[in-house]
């Protein structure tokens, strides 16, 4: 019973950050237009903000935010896992190359994690460059949101 209302309590202080959060996610949005979708999302799957391209709530990529978050959360567990066997230390990014584009995650922090959709005519050595200071951002936001006193 504690650990729901803790884990409910640390949602709610994470939320205080969604606007700001949201804010950094269309600057790097207008920073590299090949960018299709970006999402900042909790390590345990909880979406913080989104910002996707096209009408409806999946967007032009057609995927939807809660799919997209929960399955960043999957995939950060099995790059932990990765990183910690091999003794690679502790996770900082994962990039997946489709057909169609990348798909691309970035520590944000220490409780939450920054993924992009992008074209595939992307400059990688940019998108990496700029979401890395985005996750840098948004990790300062999520952290000092979770710093503050829930009451605040």
């Amino acid at each position: 019973m504690r650990r729901a209302l803790r884990l409910r309590s640390e949602r709610r202080q994470l939320m205080t950050a969604e606007a700001e959060v949201l804010g950094e996610l269309r600057r790097l949005r207008a920073r590299l237009p090949q960018l299709t979708g970006a999402l900042a999302a909790s390590t345990d799957g909880l979406v913080l903000a989104e910002e996707l391209t096209g009408a409806g709530s999946a967007g032009a990529s057609g995927a939807e935010p809660e799919g997209v978050a929960a399955l960043t959360a999957a995939a950060l567990g099995v790059s932990l896992r990765l990183t910690d066997s091999t003794g690679q230390g502790g996770f900082r990014e994962l990039l997946i190359r489709g057909e169609r584009g990348y798909v691309a995650t970035y520590a944000a922090g220490g409780s939450a994690v920054l993924t992009v959709l992008a074209e595939p005519r992307i400059n990688v050595g940019r998108l990496h460059l700029e979401a890395r200071r985005s996750g840098a951002r948004i990790g300062a936001l999520v952290d000092s949101a979770l710093e503050r006193p829930e009451n605040a």
